[in-house]
This record gives C-alpha cells, sequence and structure tokens, in this order.
C-alpha cells in the first residue's frame, strides 16, 4: 500500500507546476490549463484523505468539483474563442477589452 505521503507530495508538485505556469506563462490557453492542473492537484488530495479515513464523502466532493470544472472549461473556452475572434491573439498582455 502506498502511504499517504507520497499522494500528497504529488499532489503538492502538481499544484506548483501549475501556479508557476500560472504566474510565468502569458498565453491564455496556458494559464487556462494551468488552473485546470491546480484543480487536479487539489482533487488528488481529497481522494488520498478520503482513502486513508474510509469515507466516500471526499470522492464525492471530488465528483463536484469535477463537474463545476468541465462547466467552468467549457465556458472559459467558449469565452477564449470569443476573444480570439475578437482582437487575433491570445496572449494576455495584448488583450485589452476596455479599448477600441
Amino acid at each position: 500500500m502506498v502511504p499517504i505521503a507520497y499522494y500528497l507530495v504529488l499532489a503538492a508538485i502538481l499544484f506548483s507546476i501549475g501556479a508557476g505556469a500560472f504566474l510565468i506563462k502569458r498565453n491564455v490557453i496556458t494559464i487556462f490549463m494551468s488552473i485546470e492542473l491546480m484543480l487536479n492537484a487539489v482533487n488528488l488530495t481529497f481522494v488520498a484523505f478520503a482513502h486513508m479515513w474510509h469515507q466516500i464523502s471526499g470522492q464525492i466532493f471530488v465528483f463536484f468539483v469535477m463537474v463545476v470544472a468541465a462547466a467552468e472549461a467549457a465556458v472559459g473556452l467558449a469565452i477564449i474563442i470569443a476573444l480570439f475572434r475578437v482582437r487575433q491573439t491570445l496572449n494576455v498582455d495584448q488583450v485589452n477589452l476596455l479599448k477600441n
């Protein structure tokens, strides 16, 4: 059996990669993927603790987080596509919707 510390270290690494990419990258798609990576790292911790405590509630919570993340992905990608059609770029520095 794998100790829970391994899962927590993996989740911390995934979350750190996602947070680092979120802060460094300038592409909207990369930022969006970084947010999804951080959500999945948190889901991994929920599943690890639910397995450790033999509770199903953590896994149910992960299910709801995944449903919200899927809805967020659909809406987020629609916004990104609309943004690209208007501005012809996905660079965060070049996108300014308050100016014409």
